[in-house]
């Protein structure tokens, strides 16, 4: 379990922050609120999600999306729940790749677990990236800059889902465009945060 972390970005932290946050979301909000990311990504959680990820092996995450809805569904109240689920989104050719999108499959059972829509086409990749896989906290943001595009409508609380926050680029970079075409409440959902 991730038990202390930064309230915001859930950066694994050795003891509890004072402020409930770390030094990087005191010093740079980013333009969502608050994550809710149950796990580290540490063994055995990094193996399991890493079959799943990358070998479609759904039976070794099985029990990381029922441990993340139940982790969600105990974390927030009914009136604190997003309006709508955002995976983040994945280029057209690198799913075609892995067969399937694993944030939006998160999305999916999560949503149907909790009673929430799942909007997997509210945001677009403008263009094909670099893999994150091997970039550090500079180049990852660089490399996701001007990326993402709003595609509709926006409604005020949203919650983005993905599998693995690692540096926070992505989150921030989809929490950004997200923030400037009207949401106001930005929350991160995951199964798991690596140290940094």
């Amino acid at each position: 379990m991730n038990r202390w972390h930064c309230r915001v970005c859930a950066l694994p932290l050795a003891f509890p922050a004072p402020a409930g946050r770390c030094g990087e979301c005191l010093a740079s909000p980013p333009a969502y609120n608050r994550s809710l990311i149950p796990w580290r990504y540490q063994f055995p959680v990094d193996g399991m999600i890493g079959r799943y990820k990358y070998n479609g092996q759904h039976k070794f995450a099985r029990p990381l999306l029922a441990g993340l809805a139940d982790y969600i569904d105990a974390q927030l109240a009914i009136n604190h729940r997003p309006d709508l689920l955002v995976p983040a989104p994945m280029h057209w050719m690198r799913r075609w790749q892995r067969g399937f999108n694993q944030a939006q499959d998160i999305a999916e059972v999560v949503g149907r677990r909790l009673d929430l829509p799942v909007n997997a086409h509210l945001v677009k990749r403008t263009r094909r990236v670099r893999s994150q896989r091997t970039l550090d906290r500079a180049h990852r943001l660089a490399n996701l800059q001007n990326l993402f595009r709003v595609t509709g409508p926006v409604p005020p609380h949203i919650a983005i889902v993905d599998d693995v926050v690692t540096t926070g680029a992505t989150a921030r970079a989809l929490a950004s465009v997200l923030a400037d075409a009207g949401a106001r409440e930005i929350q991160i959902w995951a199964l798991a945060r690596t140290p940094g």
